[in-house]
């Protein structure tokens, strides 16, 4: 089990390696003075490989010999070294909050990122955490699902402003997200719906303008729906939220959407019951949180929820990883196929009339 991991792994604390770009010349082996590197070499299939993580020492002598560019340096992302991340002042769920911002960065200043978030990047080399314990223990598979789940939103949104560009958008738990500079077309109405704390730390990072506004309150609090002042053409984004609720808040929450949006598109990620177990003990606990951060609801048949109300329909639904298999190495599309196929995180679309 250990030497699958590492096959798994391809990223140290000081580089990574690109698989789909190695040219298998192996001098990165020859060099590395501390055997970090070994190869996968089949007649069909050949490229370098992480082999001894805890050995890189960062010297880069691997990543200035590599002449195809598929080793790389990590991207350095600053944060501040803090002795308690209370100084925060989150409660334990808001700060997963920084789990998906720290993913996007690390995507974005990569050779050939899949996903630029600038904005991200800003946030998380000014904000006052240190993030080395997400870096070394978070696993690429789990960053990669990450930015899957922001270019699936990304593509939902455009193709539903696209049809109304003068819609409005309301991010409920946005912590720090940043969708809004990335989809933004000059038009829509954009709402930011989180818990007071959470939105006064958003204020440090993130501006309003006169098409974005914040809202300090829980999605369970029904006042929020007074600040959409147009209700028609409406489309909530529920990022890695809805699981941690109990299912009768979950199915309280789109009873009620149906009561005062409806006709309202919701985008949304989900875990199947084997995906809350798996989250629980490879991202809360290796990123460092304690158990109240514990993930909750799980469904495993996305279309059980069309039960709950005749009015929900969903519209679309996948596995986690589908469009973005093709993007990757052998190895990482072999970790992405046994997610998906134990539907540990999946996405969803759907009206509720």
């Amino acid at each position: 089990m250990k030497h699958a991991h590492r096959h798994k792994k391809q990223v140290t604390e000081f580089i990574e390696i690109n698989s789909r770009s190695c040219e298998a010349c192996w001098k990165c082996i020859s060099v590395c003075p501390n055997k970090v590197i070994g190869k996968i070499d089949l007649l069909w299939h050949k490229h370098a490989r992480i082999v001894n993580v805890s050995n890189c020492t960062g010297c880069l002598k691997c990543v200035n010999i590599c002449e195809s560019k598929a080793l790389s340096k990590v991207p350095i992302i600053k944060g501040y070294v803090m002795e308690n991340i209370s100084e925060l002042k989150l409660g334990s769920v808001q700060k997963t909050l920084l789990f998906p911002l720290w993913g996007r960065a690390i995507e974005t200043q990569k050779h050939k990122p899949f996903l630029i978030d600038n904005k991200a990047v800003s946030i998380i080399n000014s904000i006052p955490y240190d993030f080395t314990i997400i870096t070394k223990n978070i696993s690429r598979l789990v960053q990669l699902a990450w930015i899957a789940r922001s270019i699936y939103f990304d593509k939902k949104i455009k193709a539903f402003i696209d049809l109304y560009p003068e819609a409005t958008i309301v991010n409920i738990g946005c912590g720090l997200d940043t969708t809004f500079d990335r989809v933004d077309n000059g038009k829509i109405q954009w709402l930011d719906l989180d818990l007071p704390d959470t939105i006064d730390l958003r204020k440090k990072y993130i501006s309003e303008s006169d098409r974005r506004h914040f809202i300090s309150k829980s999605v369970f609090d029904k006042s929020w729906n007074d600040s959409i002042e147009n209700k028609k053409n409406v489309m909530l984004l529920i990022a890695g939220v809805l699981f941690y609720f109990d299912k009768s808040d979950v199915k309280g929450l789109f009873n009620d959407f149906h009561t005062f949006l409806s006709g309202v598109e919701i985008v949304f990620d989900y875990a199947s019951t084997k995906g809350i177990e798996v989250s629980n003990k490879k991202v809360i606990e290796k990123g460092g949180m304690d158990k109240s951060s514990y993930l909750k609801w799980g469904i495993n048949n996305i279309l059980e929820i069309e039960k709950w109300n005749s009015n929900i329909k969903v519209i679309s639904h996948m596995p986690m990883f589908k469009e973005h298999r093709k993007n990757y190495s052998i190895i990482e599309r072999i970790g992405m196929n046994i997610s998906d196929v134990m539907k540990i995180m999946s996405l969803a679309h759907i009206k509720i009339n």
